[in-house]
């Protein structure tokens, strides 16, 4: 019975510790643009659980930026989230961090462009008899101190061939915050879609994926003028045709790697083969009926470690383009 009473004492002395020590967080929310504390924004305190964030407070910092929450919450991970200007700022409060004198930034939000663009583009085509699957990875580079927001024409376009029959999934990573998904939006331009999401200062990044009936050919278009496109197939399959060139294979997975120098570029597809995870799940069932899914993409489950190649790909690109280029 003592061992019971003092496992208990224990526990609540955890219990009782872990709540002090998270009893209420308060700060000043920052307006990185200016330099100046910021009114009237709205706080919201955040925390992360199996079923889905749960939302623990909300108050509005005051006239000098300073905001208060007297709240006491569960031990564990919590997001401070700031809207200011229609644009959602998250910062995060690992176990630990000091509850006072928290900052949170915020930023001008415009819609000029030349604030954002993209750096890198990269499309991976992975195809096999049941269909050819594409994911395209858009890096967003905002050197500035505002976000850009551009509602009316996005922050990215991207070409959505009409076999994909409107079906596309867009997950997001930006500065500060965790991957979320949005729905793409038809312009009014034929198969052109737009991401009307905000692009904050720093790198941001943008995966679009999408399915096609299987083919040995696919045709697209660029629409970015800036930065450097390139496609990426397995080490089974090959591309060759217009608008492409290719430059050789990444060292340790042998991806091939495609430069795209033009805006239109159509190539004709070899083999079949797939940089997926074994575990990765299978296609969805298609009922032919036109939508924009907001759901879990069929390549979510292998997203993280195919984009951690992103960057050696693209990176090998510009050095076989630099060596071909002195020689």
């Amino acid at each position: 019975m003592r061992e019971g009473d003092g496992i208990m004492k224990i526990a609540f002395w955890l219990l009782a510790t872990g709540y002090c020590l998270l009893a209420g967080v308060d700060g000043t929310v920052m307006n990185a643009t200016t330099g100046q504390p910021q009114a009237s924004v709205i706080v919201i305190l955040v925390q992360p659980t199996a079923q889905g964030p749960q939302t623990l407070a909300t108050v509005k910092s005051d006239a000098e930026g300073k905001f208060k929450i007297d709240k006491d919450v569960p031990p564990g991970p919590e997001m401070l989230q700031a809207i200011y200007q229609g644009v959602l700022y998250t910062l995060m409060l690992p176990p630990g961090t000091p509850p006072t004198g928290v900052q949170v930034k915020v930023y001008n939000a415009t819609a000029h462009t030349g604030v954002a663009k993209v750096s890198q583009h990269m499309i991976l085509i992975e195809p096999s008899a049941a269909s050819l699957d594409i994911s395209e990875t858009f890096l967003m580079e905002n050197e500035s101190t505002t976000t850009f927001q551009d509602p009316v024409n996005g922050s990215v376009q991207f070409y959505l061939p009409e076999a994909a029959g409107g079906k596309v999934t867009v997950t997001i990573n930006s500065p500060g915050s965790v991957p979320i998904q949005r729905p793409a939006e038809k312009t009014k331009e034929k198969d052109v879609y737009k991401i009307a999401y905000p692009v904050k200062p720093g790198e941001s990044r943008f995966d679009v994926s999408y399915s096609l009936p299987p083919t040995d050919t696919f045709a697209s278009r660029i629409l970015h003028g800036e930065g450097v496109t390139r496609l990426v197939t397995p080490p089974s399959v090959t591309l060759e045709g217009s608008g492409v060139e290719s430059l050789g294979q990444e060292p340790q997975t042998k991806a091939h790697i495609y430069g795209a120098g033009g805006a239109d570029y159509s190539v004709k597809i070899t083999g079949t083969g797939s940089l997926r995870n074994p575990d990765a799940t299978a296609p969805e069932e298609d009922s032919g009926a036109p939508q924009i899914e907001e759901g879990a993409a069929r390549v979510y489950s292998r997203i993280y470690w195919v984009m951690a190649l992103v960057f050696a790909i693209l990176g090998l690109g510009g050095v076989l383009l630099y060596r071909k280029g002195v020689a």
